[in-house]
């Protein structure tokens, strides 16, 4: 029995813990809510001064600008993540990703149907939040052992995304987008059940790692849904 007592955390000890959770999940959903306002400002810009054409001119060049970019910046906001300027990063880097998807979103509102796709692709996607977000937050199964593998598989996503500019395989891009929505709604999974359980206690990061678990989720559904039911008459 005094093992037993010896294991259990102290009263206060863990109403402190669980208030430190519930500070960090909170905050986290204010400032992904909040990123959303600068990813449409960047897409609509990308969208005003043509965006899209010019990357899909020059895919090679493109995807360079995009993974050094989005690199670069995802970097800065891991060093700032405790300090204001985190969060202006993080917000920027949130723009900075409304533009590259200015060029996807130029394709699918070229066709005919192309605002219910977009609309129907926002929907998916916060069906897969909720699912995601209810799993992480009533079940007792630990998933977040799942981080190492999920991250190769996105690595192996990158590699042969970026291959496939230089092949263009049809069947391969399909193929891709549906490995990344299953990939990232996974991992979606795995951030949340960590940020609940306590495993992530930045705010910033925790935000950071969903925003771009849900932003690949949208942008490959969105894919899909425009090579498979897009309307181009």
């Amino acid at each position: 029995m005094s093992d037993l007592r010896h294991t259990l955390p102290r009263a206060g000890a863990y109403d402190a813990s669980a208030t430190a959770r519930n500070r960090v999940l909170r905050n986290t959903y204010w400032l992904l809510a909040l990123s959303l306002i600068p990813t449409v400002l960047g897409a609509a810009v990308g969208l005003q001064f043509g965006m899209g054409q010019i990357m899909a001119a020059n895919p090679g060049t493109s995807t360079i600008a995009f993974l050094v970019g989005a690199f670069g910046l995802m970097f800065l906001i891991e060093r700032n993540k405790n300090s204001s300027l985190g969060v202006v990063l993080l917000l920027g880097f949130t723009f900075f990703m409304g533009l590259m998807l200015s060029n996807l979103l130029s394709f699918v509102l070229g066709m005919g149907n192309g605002a219910q796709l977009i609309m129907l692709a926002f929907g998916g996607t916060a069906a897969v939040f909720g699912v995601m977000a209810t799993v992480a937050t009533t079940t007792k199964r630990d998933f977040t052992h799942l981080q190492k593998f999920l991250f190769v598989g996105v690595v192996l996503l990158i590699v042969a995304s970026v291959a496939n500019i230089f092949f263009q395989i049809p069947a391969l891009m399909l193929t891709l987008s549906v490995l990344a929505i299953g990939i990232f709604s996974a991992f979606l999974l795995v951030d949340l059940q960590r940020i609940i359980q306590g495993g992530e206690t930045n705010y910033i990061s925790a935000t950071l790692a969903v925003y771009l678990d849900l932003y690949n989720i949208f942008a490959n559904l969105l894919m899909l849904l425009g090579v498979l039911g897009g309307n181009r008459d």
